[in-house]
């Protein structure tokens, strides 16, 4: 059977538009009581906002109701969703002081990722 051919829209394939990739953050807040969250956002500003409760609707971790003001620590851009949750996984490992250590720069992020592209891109 023949496969039939479907149009979408008037434009030629070459000029469809691709949306361009989103860049992806694995970030760290400090808390009031000292205390460190890590997660993962596409956009830090809006995050930051839901965190703090400053949203309108409660979208912010749970984890971190009670606990402001917050501050942020540390952020780091990654290529893809997939990068960002592995590294957050085992940033999310890590004991206190090897976060407070990653936080003071003796505790280098690409000794924490298996994947390649994570540490080209913590090398540059």
């Amino acid at each position: 059977m023949p496969c039939s051919q479907v149009s979408i829209g008037s434009q030629e394939p070459d000029s469809l538009s691709v949306e361009p990739k989103q860049t992806w953050l694995l970030y760290m807040l400090r808390c009031a009581d000292g205390s460190l969250y890590t997660g993962i956002t596409t956009d830090i500003e809006r995050r930051l906002r839901e965190h703090s409760g400053l949203a309108g609707k409660s979208k912010g971790a749970k984890a971190l109701r009670g606990k402001r003001p917050l501050s942020l620590v540390f952020q780091i851009a990654l290529q893809n969703k997939s990068e960002a949750l592995k590294l957050e996984y085992r940033v999310k490992t890590l004991t206190r002081a090897q976060k407070e250590s990653l936080l003071d720069g003796g505790l280098e992020l690409g000794t924490l990722s298996d994947s390649e592209i994570v540490n080209e891109l913590l090398s540059t």
